[in-house]
């Protein structure tokens, strides 16, 4: 049994990642090993994600005045909360990923995005969805996309008169020699 103390600890520090996260997702852990776990931690912390299992009753009154207030009824049984801080996305393919590798150990049953609740089918879909770094190259091509075009229409005339000239060029050193 857990001290009073150290209970309101645990409640202030889930709290505080509670109010920084922009997406949780609360799952399910199903005797997922130390090894497992361990490992499933590292590869998510890499992608700015991290893994935490609550304690229900302490969820909920950490929950409370954070985003996570609307998904407080999924807070039963095991619970895992899976938070992104950067990416809103990244949490949910860290879940995915880490659902193909073992899918019967973690089980989804809904998650929070910036305010907005999910089903777990919700957050199956957002897996699916292009990450912050995806999304960014995205828009950097859509950007350097017209630029390249105008580049390559401005040299295009340039580079069909440079043909021309060494094809002409070519064709007088043949007759050169001949004349001589």
């Amino acid at each position: 049994m857990l001290s009073k103390s150290v209970k309101q600890a645990r409640v202030t520090d889930l709290h505080k990642k509670m109010e920084k996260a922009v997406t949780a997702i609360v799952a399910s852990p199903k005797s997922i090993d130390v090894a497992t776990s361990t490992v499933m931690r590292k590869k998510m912390r890499g992608q700015a994600v991290e893994f935490k299992v609550v304690k229900n009753t302490l969820a909920r009154i950490a929950a409370k005045g954070t985003s996570l207030e609307t998904i407080i009824d999924l807070f039963e049984g095991q619970t895992a909360i899976i938070f992104g801080y950067t990416d809103v996305v990244a949490p949910a393919k860290a879940v995915a990923e880490f659902q193909k590798e073992k899918p019967d150990k973690l089980e989804v049953r809904g998650g929070v995005v910036e305010g907005k609740k999910l089903d777990a089918k919700g957050v199956e879909a957002l897996s699916k969805m292009p990450g912050l770094p995806e999304a960014r190259g995205m828009v950097v091509s859509a950007i350097a996309a017209p630029a390249q075009r105008l580049a390559s229409m401005l040299t295009w005339p340039g580079g069909q008169l440079v043909a021309a000239l060494k094809a002409r060029v070519e064709q007088l050193e043949k007759e050169a020699p001949a004349k001589a």
